[in-house]
């Protein structure tokens, strides 16, 4: 129990709000011969210090899924792992989780670390990775957000640059850089992440690319097709702190899958060999407490 004037552990305060969210997906492919694939799509119980909770109700697989082989990467994530036969191969989850109802906090106060200070573990999310170029926007970063005082106050300048900069909507593709997505000044919620982190990078701020669902919690509904959601981290104050360029805003009800140093650690499928995504279901709304995974979910159809 909390004792009088003290400061609430995280386990105590994570669940002030609690609210259940529905979740799921379903992905068809066309395979022309036996084909091995990995799926980074499995959500897990979390809690971190800032009181960020999220707990796995109930989980069933969907097709495939079913017997599926998994393991646990070196960033922690769950990867699905398999071997899909020709033909028409389906592969999914249905599951409920539950988490706080607060939106992504908002700490102005927070501080830059000093790159010597750093934990070890922090350091590779200092470096160019795949997609995002950092060291290729340096001296931009340098130029629009060096001068700004404070770890948070920077971070989310970035993020209010891009918000205002970028416009959302289809011009990139699965090989668009941070870079490349910056100079053209459109975006998806994938570039939005990258081009965070590489700015975060280049201006020696620890950053990674977080995936999950983002159902409209406390908004007006979206009626676009859902699809999985993408925000970053930045590493403040001996924290990973979330922030999403796409938005700009404090959202609630975030379901995080996995985390990784861009997109090519976290995709949500990798084919070594041909297999053709012929069908694309993604459902993350609220849900009563009551509701089972007995109940059909009303997916947003791609």
């Amino acid at each position: 129990m909390t004792q009088a004037n003290s400061t609430p552990t995280a386990e105590e305060t994570a669940f002030d709000r609690p609210v259940r969210v529905r979740a799921g997906f379903s992905l068809t492919f066309e395979v022309p011969y036996p084909t091995p694939m990995l799926f980074v799509v499995q959500p897990g119980d979390r809690l971190d210090a800032t009181g960020t909770r999220q707990r796995i109700i109930d989980s069933r697989p969907l097709g495939a899924a079913s017997g599926i082989h998994t393991y646990v990467d070196s960033h922690g994530n769950t990867v699905w792992r398999t071997v899909a036969q020709p033909g028409t191969f389906t592969i999914g989850h249905d599951l409920i989780a539950e988490i706080t109802r607060n939106a992504d906090p908002v700490l102005p106060h927070l501080k830059k670390m000093m790159v010597e200070n750093l934990p070890d573990e922090t350091i590779q999310y200092l470096l160019p990775s795949r997609y995002v170029d950092s060291d290729l926007i340096s001296a931009e970063a340098w130029d629009r957000f060096g001068h700004i005082a404070g770890g948070w106050a920077q971070v989310q300048a970035i993020s209010d640059f891009l918000f205002d900069e970028c416009a959302y909507g289809y011009g990139s593709n699965s090989s668009t850089t941070a870079k490349q997505a910056l100079d053209s000044r459109k975006a998806v919620c994938r570039d939005f992440a990258h081009m965070g982190v590489a700015f975060c990078r280049a201006l020696n701020i620890p950053a990674r690319y977080v995936c999950g669902y983002m159902p409209d919690i406390d908004i007006v509904p979206d009626p676009v097709p859902m699809d999985f959601h993408a925000w970053f981290e930045a590493y403040l104050d001996g924290q990973w702190r979330t922030f999403d360029a796409r938005h700009n805003k404090p959202r609630a009800g975030r379901v995080l899958i996995a985390q990784g140093r861009d997109a090519s650690d976290v995709a949500f499928s990798t084919t070594f060999g041909s297999a053709t995504l012929t069908h694309m279901k993604v459902w993350a709304d609220e849900t009563d407490f009551e509701n089972t995974l007995d109940i059909e979910p009303n997916p947003r159809i791609f």
